[in-house]
């Protein structure tokens, strides 16, 4: 993959944002009991792509119930290279592109040369760093292109014109749209914010905008994605996985989010 070429990621989300489809994305942290059944049931049950979460033991963005997957994942014993592991086994018998999330801590202290060969080598297609600002991203990014990963950037409600431009010409796969401020979590209603930052995303690039923090419901898919291109959904499948629903539960939860965004 070079600089101005999309790679697997982002050419499989703009063909099906071509036939005319929103895009769902869920989240799963990794290492929880049973992840890579529920990778697998995910996967035919609606998503576009399925976004990995990698246990890191001081989560920024993340809200609570992500925080205690990460911790209960932690404490079974999962590791960056037990996720990688297990993402080479899954990612050959499914045909949703896999991407990973995680801290730049965990990219630094092993080396970009040791994760971008991991990653690469564990069939995934893209990264997303919430704590890497563009301005501190390009070393990273460099490496990760030429092992042919596609770093996908974050944009806050926050972000200014000038600056989301930036974003969206660094971003690669798709851009990351974050619904509201805060911590990953549930909510009751979609935030407005999410709506507004979705429309600047799609006025200023023209790479498949996803919103993600902050969408939980299929009505809340449903809602962003009459302006967004598609919608992550973390937190309310993660708190499902905890109470024990496995991966028929999920499967059944991400059909009903997938149903809610095409207005079945």
């Amino acid at each position: 993959m070079t600089d101005g070429t999309a790679g697997p990621l982002e050419s499989s989300l703009r063909a099906k944002r071509s036939a005319g489809r929103k895009l769902l994305v869920p989240y799963v942290t990794g290492g929880i009991e049973g992840w890579l059944d529920i990778v697998r049931a995910v996967a035919g049950a609606g998503a576009d792509a399925i976004e990995i979460g990698l246990p890191f033991s001081d989560p920024m963005i993340d809200g609570p119930v992500i925080q205690q997957a990460t911790m209960r994942a932690l404490r079974a014993g999962t590791t960056p290279e037990t996720v990688f592991a297990g993402l080479e086994k899954v990612a050959g018998e499914i045909d949703v592109p896999l991407l990973v999330m995680t801290y730049y801590n965990l990219l630094a202290h092993a080396g970009h040369e040791k994760v971008v060969a991991d990653l690469a080598g564990a069939g995934v297609k893209g990264v997303v760093i919430p704590d890497l600002p563009v301005d501190e991203a390009g070393p990273w990014i460099a490496d990760s292109r030429a092992a042919g990963l596609e770093t996908v950037l974050l944009a806050a409600p926050t972000t200014p014109d000038h600056r989301l431009g930036v974003i969206a010409d660094q971003s690669r796969g798709f851009l990351y749209a974050v619904g509201l401020l805060g911590v990953t979590g549930e909510r009751d209603f979609l935030a407005s914010s999410a709506l507004v930052l979705a429309e600047r995303c799609k006025t200023i690039s023209d790479l498949p905008v996803i919103v993600g923090i902050g969408v939980g419901t299929p009505g809340q898919a449903h809602e962003v994605c009459e302006i967004a291109d598609g919608a992550v959904v973390g937190s309310a499948l993660v708190r499902r996985l905890l109470d024990g629903v496995g991966a028929e539960g999920a499967a059944r939860f991400v059909a009903e989010l997938r149903a809610g965004i095409d207005g079945r």
